[in-house]
């Protein structure tokens, strides 16, 4: 143990840390949707998932794109895990009303 009061673990970070992942442990699972129609030659992904940032914050992770391509990714930052997880549901309602479905492993 380090016997220096300022960079001894116990006064650290680390204690936060714990705190935090503690309290956001009703964190939905990563949502992976697909839409594919080949007549009109479509094939696209849409990736949902809730991660903490290292700021404290809760980051809502956005990724899109053709079926193949690492595609595009956007990230929403929320406060709480319950405005993120709002987010997160209504984002997956809209996708599954446009089509997409589920991946099935």
């Amino acid at each position: 143990m380090n016997l220096w009061r300022e960079t001894d673990s116990s006064f650290a970070l680390d204690r936060a840390q714990v705190n935090f992942h503690s309290a956001h442990m009703n964190i939905p699972a990563p949502l992976l949707l697909y839409r594919q129609d080949p007549a009109r030659n479509m094939a696209r992904f849409y990736h949902l998932s809730i991660e903490p940032t290292l700021f404290g914050e809760i980051a809502l992770v956005r990724a899109w794109g053709r079926i193949g391509t690492k595609g595009r990714q956007l990230l929403e930052f929320h406060d709480d895990a319950l405005r993120a997880q709002e987010a997160f549901e209504k984002l997956a309602r809209r996708k599954e009303r446009r089509g997409y479905t589920a991946c099935r492993r």
